[in-house]
């Protein structure tokens, strides 16, 4: 049997003849299952956090995307929508027109942006899943305008007899005098709002959908002419197995973005966020586990006449260190299990009840991953090894000599 680590499980199971030192032990104990239940605590409702912030991201953007390298529209011809469709993976795409435009209606205007779509749109993105009333409704004399562009314009659903007005600026080139007609400057269409989504407040501002065609003859675009081309992947077909294919059609004014790339910002923020919360909340363990070397270097001092009677009988220092390491160890190990399993219940109980609510129908998200648990452990092994072998130096010849 290992010697040390027979003297050490009978050093954590024992209690100390003092009491101030089972309090300190009991105490040291509490700060490291707690810390550890927090840790993963956290971790889990940032990863939570992460999935419901890139859940508005899915119902926009598609699995790939073509821009344009340079400018903002490019042309797609006859001849390359059939190559695409004839690309094995590929299960949809859809063309679209994006351009920034005024909206105005009853004395009230609004800067937006009008996204023209074809019929594909909704088969290649899942945005009419966040319909908050009407229906998806694209067409000659409907569009569909985020909730809080309706809440600026104070415009509903199917006002035929009100409908919303939309400005778009003429393409061209030269200054603007005063002595020129400004409706000359711009292209108008009244559109009857369809239906309205709600996701979140910077895209429920910014978007009004319309029917493509409508959109490249308001921008006075012609047929061929779009800004983005959607793709949509058959089930279980990852887009970089058919990206070099698509680019290849496209060619090089076209460049392809996937939905991390479309939202590298947020992606960002979003792991920023959750390593500096990490950093910060391993400081708060480092600060805490100085209990772990305040309680062994106490317990070496209790069983200073225990040490002594071991290194008489032949135990070595290295042995005499090694019997208060291995005990720290297992205090931290034993610890960070038990507030790991009590972070998983808690956890567990948010996911399955909801208990803790942002709103009165929305509950907190949160996440459960095996790596968060998987990090919190060896988090805590790794600083108990260090403040164990910190404490555990301070045994030396001098302090078991009799």
């Amino acid at each position: 049997m290992n010697f040390p680590l027979y003297i050490a499980k009978r050093y954590v199971r024992s209690k100390s003849t003092q009491n101030a030192v089972n309090i300190i032990n009991f105490i040291t104990f509490l700060v490291i299952v707690i810390g550890s239940a927090a840790l993963f605590i956290v971790l889990s409702a940032f990863a939570g956090l992460k999935t419901f912030s890139l859940s508005f991201t899915e119902s926009f953007d598609p699995q790939l995307k073509a821009l344009p390298v340079a400018g903002k529209t490019f042309t797609l011809s006859p001849e390359q929508e059939e190559k695409l469709h004839a690309i094995e993976g590929l299960a949809f795409f859809s063309k679209e027109l994006e351009e920034k435009v005024s909206l105005e209606h009853r004395g009230k205007n609004h800067i937006a942006h009008i996204k023209g779509v074809d019929s594909n749109y909704t088969k290649v993105t899942a945005v009419d899943s966040t319909l908050y009333m009407g229906d998806w409704t694209v067409n000659d004399t409907q569009v569909v305008s985020g909730l809080g562009i309706a809440n600026i314009l104070g415009v509903t659903i199917n006002q035929f007899r009100s409908p919303m007005q939309i400005y778009a600026f003429k393409p061209g080139k030269g200054s603007i005098s005063q002595n020129m007609n400004t409706s000359t400057l711009y292209n108008q269409i009244p559109m009857v709002i369809g239906g309205v989504y709600a996701v979140e407040a910077d895209l429920d501002n910014k978007y009004v959908f319309a029917d493509l065609r409508l959109t490249q003859a308001l921008l006075e675009k012609d047929s061929l002419q779009i800004s983005g081309i959607n793709f949509k992947m058959d089930d279980g077909v990852e887009p970089s197995t058919v990206r070099s294919e698509i680019q290849a059609i496209l060619g090089s004014g076209v460049e392809l973005k996937n939905r991390q790339q479309l939202n590298s910002t947020l992606y960002k923020m979003l792991n920023t966020e959750n390593v500096a919360t990490y950093l910060i909340f391993t400081l708060v363990l480092i600060i805490a586990l100085f209990n772990v070397v305040g309680a062994i270097i106490m317990m070496i001092l209790d069983k200073q006449q225990n040490s002594k009677t071991l290194y008489s009988l032949g135990t070595t220092i290295k042995e005499l260190q090694r019997i208060y390491f291995v005990q720290g160890v297992l205090v931290t190990g034993f610890g960070g299990l038990i507030g790991v399993l009590i972070g998983v219940l808690i956890v567990w109980s948010q996911l399955a009840f909801g208990w803790l609510k942002i709103t009165p129908s929305l509950a907190y998200p949160v996440k459960f991953e095996f790596i968060n648990i998987a990090i919190v452990l060896a988090t805590i092994i790794v600083l108990g090894i260090i403040a164990s072998k910190i404490a555990s130096s301070r045994i030396n010849k001098k302090l078991v000599d009799l």
